[in-house]
Parts: C-alpha cells; structure tokens; sequence
C-alpha cells in the first residue's frame, strides 16, 4: 500500500487492488503437504516461487500494463524471502 500512494497516488485503489491479487501467487501452497509448514522455505519449494522466475517478475516492471502485477509479485517474494533467512525478524 505504501508503493502503491506513493507511485500511483491518483489511481492508488487500482493499483493496490492488482497487487493485492498477486498474493494468489501463494495458491500453489494447495499442492504442497502439508499445505502450510512455518519452518518451510517457500522459495525453491513451490511451483511459483522458483528462483528461475524471479526475472520474470522483474521484467514486468518494465511495461506499464504489467507494472502493477511486477510489483506486487517482487514484493511478495521478497517477503518470502525473509522466511528463508536463518535470522528472524520475529
């Protein structure tokens, strides 16, 4: 949300809407048993969390009909991320 007012402040609900729905990104946790581990490492693990389509979700920073989306995902695997790190944050 704060990308979202601070990029795209005139359409700030469109945009935290889109990235909003890249979180369903995590449906692929449904194939995984158990569906949900806390000490498990999503990146790697799941089918939309592979390292090989990070750059994908980089390069759809690059076009601004896809940026919102870019965004969202980047962000989302970032966060990801930090589960995997031997030091929490919690």
């Amino acid at each position: 949300m704060l990308l979202a007012g601070l990029l795209w402040r005139r359409r700030f609900y469109q945009a935290v809407t889109v990235m909003w729905m890249t979180m369903l990104v995590d449906l692929d946790h449904l194939l995984a048993t158990p569906i949900y581990d806390p000490n498990r490492c999503s990146i790697g693990f799941h089918p939309l969390h592979q390292p090989l389509l990070f750059p994908v979700y980089l390069a759809f920073l690059i076009w601004p009909k896809t940026r919102w989306v870019g965004a969202g995902l980047v962000i989302h695997m970032v966060l990801d991320g930090f589960d995997c790190s031997p030091i929490r944050f919690y």
